[in-house]
């Protein structure tokens, strides 16, 4: 008789596309949540806590291709009720899906505008790839029913607080705004609005959107007849003539053409010298690294912003929409100022192509322009860790009429990610502090031992005694290194008979194992006796660095 096949054991791996996070990086997560949510609390915002499945219908963008949702979202369908198929519902793949729902369906209770922010996890069934995971955290926040520009002008502030309070300097970072209307406006005055042109629009606007990897002669390939990339595969192109192409590449460079304007009227007299070298240098092509130095610089970022918008103005020609979005721009603008936001943080910048078919209005987007290495020891700028805009159409799905709305999100795992970057490029080792280990010396004496680490925790010390095998002192030290304690408490029956405890300052030890002398390890010895009433203060005295 043959013997029964054994059940194969599970394989202890994580599923492609997804990690675990460890204690310290969940910690610092949490904290950069709480740092956000206050500032968003600040501002007036409520928080929302909506489910982690919505139905394939409410989230819209993946809806049910014949039988099954298409690629994009992990779906499933329910069991089937008698006659009635069962519903198709998915993970949300963003928090401004199930935003727009949740007006829809509790709009009647909810004030107007409301004011909202979320936090928490999103799923995309997308191919994963080098720091790109299917579950990742986002941090957004949005106001629905409000249609001034006020409301996005208050977005790039709050936005900017944000970074500032997580520990991102001034000077790091510049947030960007666009607007969708003036490239409305560019596509009518070239001749490509109506429900007949929509095809070439959205190849204009997917073109547009690989301007940062294909640069603007890729983008202009793209309006035309097409391109062959380094592979040989060639993408078809939206077919426009010459004059077309000129007007859309107009939009697409408008900041060359700003630049242009403000070298003229600057007649090299007054500008600082890196301002010099990136309008006399080699490359005059790298705009977002022009507008990152110009914010430095605020008389010249004012003339940059009025420049800009010059431009803008002549690109959109007679088109209602185009100046409308140009005047939303400007409006912004003074606003911002209006509150102290000037552009050595926040600037109007027309290279921002960010979704530029999912947006309505107002576009923005906040780079870090700090220099990191990147996996090949490249340097380059970190870039974009958060972006949002105007979207007007979203709530129109459920309700038919159009309710005005605008948000930003947060990419916080890269945001995460920038913070370690930048500590690590400073030489600041990024460690958590693990917990104080009071070590177990007599296993009898376990009741005096969690005594012991009671009135550690009432100080509010993080602390914990050692409850693994106590049989070798060796490995509790061993443990006590490995989990980052600063301290380790000492007492046997010995210590315990005379009322003292030995302490052990990890921290302290760890340094001089690695740069002290022998006759400076004899001077500040890292492990001493203190009396039993006064061992409290003696950790709180390493923990905090006082006395």
């Amino acid at each position: 008789m043959a013997k029964p096949k054994k059940t194969p054991r599970p394989r202890a791996e994580t599923p492609k596309g997804f990690r675990d996070y460890f204690g310290a990086e969940v910690t610092h997560r949490a904290e950069m949540l709480r740092k956000i949510a206050s500032v968003y609390h600040r501002y007036g915002f409520d928080a929302l806590e909506s489910s982690g499945v919505e139905t394939v219908e409410a989230l819209g963008k993946f809806l049910p291709d014949v039988d099954r949702p298409n690629e994009g979202v992990f779906a499933w369908q329910e069991d089937a009720e008698g006659d009635r198929p069962g519903d198709w519902l998915a993970l949300r793949y963003d928090l401004t899906a199930p935003l727009a729902r949740v007006y829809a369906q509790h709009r009647n209770d909810l004030p107007t505008p409301y004011r909202r922010y979320a936090m928490g996890p999103v799923w995309r069934n997308e191919k994963p790839g080098p720091g790109r995971f299917r579950q990742f955290y986002q941090c957004d926040a949005d106001t629905v029913g409000a249609p001034s520009v006020a409301a996005d002008a208050e977005i790039c502030a709050m936005l900017a607080d944000c970074l500032e309070e997580v520990g991102i300097a001034r000077g790091d970072y510049i947030i960007r705004v666009n607007n969708r209307k003036v490239l409305n406006g560019v596509l009518e005055v070239a001749g490509l609005s109506g429900d007949d042109k929509e095809a070439e629009r959205g190849i204009v606007l997917r073109a547009i959107d690989k301007l940062d990897r294909l640069g603007p002669e890729g983008v202009r390939a793209l309006l035309g007849e097409g391109r062959k990339d380094e592979s040989g595969d060639f993408t078809g192109g939206a077919g426009l003539s010459d004059l077309q192409v000129r007007q859309i590449m107009g939009f697409v460079t408008a900041n060359n053409k700003a630049q242009e304007r403000l070298l003229r009227v600057s007649e090299n007299a007054g500008l600082p010298e890196e301002l010099k070298s990136m309008f006399f240098g080699a490359s005059t092509q790298h705009d977002a690294d022009l507008v990152s130095v110009l914010g430095r610089y605020e008389p010249w970022a004012k003339l940059w912003n009025f420049y800009v918008l010059e431009v803008l103005y002549e690109l959109v020609d007679d088109s209602t929409v185009g100046a409308e979005g140009v005047e939303e721009l400007r409006e912004i603008s003074e606003l911002l100022k209006s509150q102290g936001y000037h552009s050595d943080r926040i600037v109007i910048d027309p290279s921002v192509v960010r979704g530029l078919g999912y947006y309505t209005g107002p576009v923005f987007e906040a780079e870090l322009t700090f220099e990191i290495q990147d996996e090949k020891g490249r340097t380059r700028n970190f870039g974009s860790v958060a972006g949002g805009g105007r979207y007007d159409d979203l709530v129109k799905r459920f309700t038919g009429q159009e309710v005005p709305a605008t948000g930003v999100s947060i990419g916080v795992d890269r945001l995460l990610a920038a913070l370690a970057m930048k500590q690590q490029a400073s030489g600041m080792e990024v460690v958590q502090e693990g917990p104080v280990v009071v070590t177990v010396m007599d296993r009898d004496r376990m009741s005096d031992y969690q005594e012991m680490v009671a009135e550690l925790r009432k100080e509010k010390i993080r602390a914990e005694v050692y409850l693994g095998n106590p049989k070798n002192f060796g490995n509790q030290l061993k443990y006590a290194d490995k989990r980052n304690s600063p301290v380790a408490v000492i007492a046997g029956s010995d210590e315990f008979e005379r009322g003292v405890v030995q302490i052990k300052d990890l921290v302290l030890g760890n340094r001089i194992a690695k740069d002290a002398s022998h006759e400076e390890w004899k001077e500040r010895p890292n492990q001493y006796e203190v009396s039993r009433g006064d061992w409290v203060e003696a950790v709180k005295k390493i923990i905090y660095g006082s006395g």
